[in-house]
């Protein structure tokens, strides 16, 4: 009643109620929407360099799939490891994506790999699952939490025990700063995300509240991304925000 007042004094404020209150709502509309775009822009980290895809699938390997599927948005980030050796030598790297996309899309009969980035033990990052690295790409990487979220796997075995190379961690947290930063999303804050499976360890249709960065492991029954890894990733939250420029 006091902002009604304010903005038209006298018996003319009752009847013109509606439209100062509609004018106040607007006005604070258009005042908080900047303001929340500098916020947004201001947490966005610079995107790493990502070698594409084109670098490891070879014509004799690729296999006809359809066409990608795309959500709005990219919110949360699952942290894989693909069970594989972990004494490779870096410059095999592309060999040996070719060879999970190979086991997925063959045994598995999967689409396409179902991460959406993969990193190695020297730091690199690669593409994983056609679509484009700058879009929120649908991935098959957690089992009823594939929708918004992005799936990063790290090259190698990390059971207990076993070092994860600092290089690794890092890149991790770059792509995840970059990704999370589009979306404008904390890496260290929870979100809300809805499972569509019900192999997941929620049936389908729950609304869960997750951590914006998690292992695979928080969404579905699996020991992945392994103890060691899963250790390492409140730094890995710690850091893409960082980067991301938060306090």
């Amino acid at each position: 009643m006091v902002v009604v007042l304010a903005c038209l004094p006298g018996l003319a404020a009752l009847l013109a109620l509606v439209l100062c209150a509609r004018g106040v709502e607007q006005g604070a509309d258009v005042a908080e929407r900047p303001v929340a775009a500098r916020h947004a822009a201001a947490y966005q980290a610079a995107r790493p360099h990502i070698v594409p895809r084109t670098a490891w699938l070879t014509d004799a390997a690729r296999r006809a799939q359809p066409p990608p599927r795309y959500d709005d948005k990219v919110i949360a980030v699952f942290v894989h490891h693909t069970d594989s050796p972990n004494g490779y030598d870096c410059a095999d790297v592309p060999r040996i994506i070719r060879d999970v996309y190979t086991g997925q899309t063959g045994s598995r009969d999967w689409d396409d790999i179902g991460y959406n980035f993969l990193v190695d033990r020297c730091g690199t990052i690669y593409e994983g699952r056609a679509g484009g690295i700058d879009r929120a790409v649908t991935g098959a990487h957690t089992q009823g939490f594939n929708h918004r979220t992005t799936g990063i796997a790290a090259l190698g075995t990390f059971t207990a025990g076993v070092p994860v190379p600092k290089a690794m961690t890092d890149a991790i947290a770059a792509i995840t700063a970059w990704k999370l930063g589009l979306s404008g999303t904390d890496p260290r804050a929870t979100v809300r995300l809805t499972s569509s499976n019900s192999q997941s360890r929620y049936s389908a249709g729950t609304s869960a509240m997750l951590p914006a960065v998690a292992g695979h492991n928080v969404g579905y029954m699996t020991s992945c991304p392994g103890a060691a890894l899963t250790a390492r990733i409140p730094e890995i939250r710690e850091t893409a925000a960082r980067l991301q420029g938060r306090p």
